[in-house]
């Protein structure tokens, strides 16, 4: 059984800003053979001092990923996520669906970045779990509860993983690992999620403002 390794308080420990950080390192797209290179050497050398839950599935993606050419570990990845909908790595996808309560729920989240100084490129949505992880190195207080609030999301998508046999439901067991276990709600909310999928109102990521903030069809304010 996996064990979820958090202090008794429930607060950030010292160790988790080092094991977001190399998470998160590691759910990036492996574009650049040299970088990505770089992110395995320091993943294992960070995550070695790691408690065990946490640090085991880490090194076992390492050893898996330096195994793999980096043509077919780039090719794994846009097939895992980018192709199979259950492994959406978007967290507000698993709450809100294509909704116009997604479009603010990514709202809210770049205020929340942007009010710590964190800026994203253009190509990147702040609920990408790779960005979430990213913050929660940078502000581990403010960055656990984000992950909390997502802990039936962050749920999903880890066992959507391991059905598929993917590579990458290490690191999710990963991450799990540094969060609280899921309470009795949760577990309701991952189970109706499994089963019934996220809300499906078709309107895209038009309202990614609110609705008063948006340009007029017309071309007016």
């Amino acid at each position: 059984m996996r064990r979820t390794i958090t202090s008794k308080a429930g607060h950030a420990e010292p160790w988790h800003a080092h094991a977001w950080q190399t998470q998160s390192l590691l759910l990036a797209y492996p574009d650049e053979h040299e970088q990505f290179t770089r992110y395995l050497s320091l993943a294992r050398r960070t995550a070695v001092p790691l408690p065990g839950p946490v640090r085991d599935p880490l090194l076992a993606f390492v050893e898996h990923a330096e195994r793999t050419t980096p043509a077919d570990l780039a090719a794994a990845y846009v097939a895992t996520f980018d192709h199979r909908k259950r492994c959406c790595p978007y967290l507000t996808y698993y709450a809100h669906g294509d909704t116009r309560k997604r479009g603010i729920a990514l709202l809210r989240l770049k205020q929340t970045y942007a009010a710590a100084g964190l800026r994203l490129s253009e190509d990147e949505l702040p609920d990408h779990l790779a960005v979430v992880l990213e913050f929660a190195a940078a502000d581990p207080p403010a960055g656990r509860r984000l992950l909390t609030e997502h802990r039936a999301g962050v749920e999903l998508l880890r066992l959507a993983l391991r059905e598929e046999g993917s590579a990458w439901a290490a690191v999710l067991d990963s991450v799990s690992a540094t969060l609280p276990p899921l309470k009795g709600d949760e577990r309701e909310a991952v189970a109706r999620l499994a089963a019934e999928g996220p809300p499906d109102e078709q309107v895209g990521l038009a309202p990614y403002m609110p609705p008063q903030f948006m340009p007029d069809p017309a071309g007016g304010p």
